[in-house]
């Protein structure tokens, strides 16, 4: 016998958290604005938002914002490569921390931060539509949520 469980893309009874870093505050503004309109589409039933300074910030906020109910969290920053080394610690540190929070807390955490080498490829991935990539961990978030939630159930 195979069991098949998939999330689904109906968040009426879910809480969402998001996370947003405010430094390159132009892009993530964007990033959290593609995800909250996702998150409405998909009828998400409550969302908290959370800012903070930075990338490597988000883990602890993620963690928080797990273990104070919500269903899942998304984690939206943006860092640009510039010419030191701190750009490969940050993108580095940032994802360990969200991987260790979720595994923590049992609670999913996207990642919707942006890792990229010039400031146009930040732009080019939080626009308005679907290649944006608030928009995709949204989806992620829900679908992690609901998947996780049936699991539970049986």
């Amino acid at each position: 016998m195979t069991r098949v469980v998939e999330g689904s893309d109906s968040g009426s009874d879910i809480h969402i958290g998001v996370a947003v870093a405010r430094w390159n505050q132009t892009i993530t503004d964007e990033l959290l604005n593609g995800a909250l309109g996702r998150l409405e589409d998909l009828g998400v039933g409550e969302v908290t938002v959370v800012h903070v300074p930075g990338a490597l910030e988000l883990s602890l906020a993620c963690k928080k914002l797990a273990e104070r109910g919500c269903d899942a969290v998304v984690a939206i920053g943006a860092v640009v490569k510039g010419e030191t080394d701190h750009y490969e610690i940050v993108v580095g540190e940032s994802a360990r921390g969200l991987t260790l929070a979720s595994l923590d807390t049992g609670v999913p955490i996207t990642n919707a931060i942006l890792a990229v080498h010039d400031y146009q490829l930040a732009v080019d991935r939080s626009g308005s539509g679907d290649d944006n990539k608030g928009v995709e961990a949204a989806d992620a978030a829900v679908r992690m949520a609901t998947a996780l939630r049936k699991l539970e159930q049986s």
